[in-house]
């Protein structure tokens, strides 16, 4: 092995066992990491890649299993040994010390029941053999250099009281507090804001080089890895289909898989009619694909006719507060304006973007104009007529023309129920169906309109993959025959290829069913491509408004300016 490697993997394969045969996930992987190298591995969910991870880790589950291949890994008294052939307890001693990983939801890797605290410092008293003080010092250092504010503060703080950027600060802390030889990083900037995501890519290059570790970054946004990585793989169900330097994946892909991954992402520079998908070069492999643009005067003539009618929904200084207490002898009262006297209109036919980071304020104002949050202040006009002073009985009336999709569709799914029966719940509570034949008939009907069939009628959402369940979700919106529709964060958690099929999906049905939109979304590229006008929020208030083409090109504000320059645009 040469002195400058850390980790060899060849001819790797990872088989999983279960009831209908044997899945072959990972397909003869081989790979080199070098010391100060970064290695990038993108492909979609399902492709291998969390896999590949998991095996160097040991971290399997009990019905995966090396079928085949070496793991050479060279540890910090230059002695090489092969992972694959390592007990539970030797493995122990290297995982967070010599190899360690950052993993994609820093929730469920947290301990909810211990301080974070406490968390990093164990992994320091366990390989660092430190005392508590030694180890809280430490770890207040690692706080300090993850970019942490009030180090003392998150010391003491549980995962619940951070927020999405914070907990993966603490998990990066975690995972260099040993100074490991090779970090792996797992989707390290999922669903995290474009600021925070740049912050995070920033203090990863920054770590890498300061302790000179080999890293490897997975992910599936091309966008992303561009930023970070020297040379990347990527990877379709289980093979690796494409490998080089970034320059060469970027500008020069010669699978059809690698081209697919770069054109779903939505461009920045123009406005297609259709966003292209992997499986449109995948299925014409040797074709060149044309993309057809909107122009300037077809996007001028839709904002003029769009913009000539009446509002179908209007918001006036909406204000919705928060209150909190804190301390037990003398308890202090703390009032957050989530929403702060927000005024907007929404024109029928219209789709309105709601931008901003975690915290602004955006979901809270979805919620508070549904009502599914109550206001303290404002009102809310739906077709002229205040839902705020509505009772309980009138308001499920308009529960029928307003809807919500959700960002993360399992959570919102009974898991006790088929998706056939949760897409018909809301037609039967609005009494839209005579009897069953024609409940049947139309959640068929839905779930193929939504790209699905009538086989999946009978199965239950945790049979599904995530873009499928995002499409149930879409259906059982859809079932009530809704004039308007809030989309909260709803592609925000999905690889870049499925989330291109919603956006399709959700601009057909839009014209379809004559629908108006509200798209909340922390991707700036993404709501600019879906909208007619954005709005900007920070700290419960609106910083900016305006038509999406002009927004993004001229900002004027310097907190949208930030969130633009955060976009991962390109690659040198």
């Amino acid at each position: 092995m040469n002195e400058e490697l850390l980790l060899s993997i060849n001819n790797l394969s990872v088989n999983f066992r279960g009831t209908e045969g044997v899945v072959h996930a990972v397909k003869n992987l081989s790979l080199e990491i070098a010391r100060g190298e970064t290695i990038g591995i993108v492909g979609e969910s399902g492709s291998g890649k969390s896999v590949s991870s998991l095996a160097i880790m040991g971290l399997l589950p009990p019905q995966g299993e090396i079928a085949s291949g070496s793991i050479l890994f060279r540890k910090k008294n230059n002695a090489t040994t092969e992972l694959e052939t390592l007990s539970e307890h030797q493995y122990q001693k290297l995982r967070g010390n010599e190899i360690s990983m950052i993993f994609q939801e820093p929730m469920t890797s947290l301990n909810p029941v211990h301080t974070c605290g406490n968390q990093v410092a164990e992994v320091l008293m366990l390989h660092n053999r430190l005392n508590t003080q030694q180890a809280k010092k430490e770890t207040l250092f690692l706080f300090e250099q993850v970019l942490l504010p009030r180090p003392e503060h998150i010391f003491k703080s549980y995962p619940h009281q951070l927020s999405g950027g914070q907990k993966q600060r603490v998990m990066i802390a975690m995972a260099i507090a040993c100074k490991p030889q090779l970090l792996i990083a797992d989707e390290p900037t999922t669903a995290l804001d474009v600021t925070v995501q740049q912050t995070i890519l920033d203090l990863l290059i920054k770590l890498q080089q300061e302790y000179k570790m080999g890293m490897l970054f997975i992910t599936h946004d091309l966008g992303v890895v561009s930023q970070i990585a020297h040379k990347v793989l990527v990877m379709y169900k289980g093979d690796v289909v494409e490998q080089g330097n970034v320059h060469q994946i970027f500008h020069h892909p010669q699978h059809p898989y690698t081209r697919g991954l770069l054109a779903c992402k939505p461009p920045l520079d123009s406005r297609p009619k259709k966003l292209l998908t992997v499986v449109d070069f995948l299925n014409h492999p040797e074709k060149k694909i044309e993309v057809k643009l909107i122009s300037r005067e077809e996007r001028q003539n839709e904002h003029s006719l769009l913009y000539n009618g009446t509002p179908l929904l209007q918001v006036e200084k909406l204000t919705t507060r928060f209150v909190s207490k804190s301390g037990f002898i003398k308890p202090v009262t703390h009032i957050v304006k989530a929403v702060d006297e927000v005024s907007f209109n929404v024109f029928k036919g219209e789709t309105l973007g709601l931008v901003g980071e975690s915290g602004c304020g955006k979901s809270t104002l979805g919620r508070s104009i549904l009502r599914l949050i109550e206001p303290q202040h404002g009102k809310v006009l739906f077709n002229g007529t205040n839902i705020l002073e509505l009772n309980a009985k009138q308001m499920q009336q308009y529960r029928r023309k307003m809807q919500l999709i959700f960002q993360d569709p399992f959570s919102s799914l009974n898991p006790k129920i088929t998706v056939g029966e949760a897409i018909a719940e809301p037609m039967i509570v609005h009494k839209l169906v005579k009897n069953k034949q024609e409940v049947q008939n139309k959640v068929i009907s839905l779930l193929e309109r939504v790209g699905l069939s009538s086989a999946h009628y009978n199965r239950y959402p945790h049979e599904f993959s995530g873009g499928q369940r995002q499409r149930i979700g879409i259906a059982r919106t859809l079932a009530v025959e809704p004039e308007f529709i809030i989309c909260d964060e709803s592609v925000s958690a999905l690889d870049v290829s499925v989330q291109a099929q919603v956006l399709n999906l959700l601009n057909e049905l839009k014209t379809e069913f004559k629908l108006t939109y509200i798209f909340i979304s922390h991707d700036l590229s993404v709501v600019k491509y879906m909208c007619n006008n954005i709005i900007v929020m920070q700290k419960g208030k609106i910083v900016e408004m305006g038509e999406a083409d002009s927004l993004y090109q001229k900002p004027q504000s310097p907190y949208t300016q930030t969130l633009i320059s955060a976009i991962p645009t390109g690659y040198s």
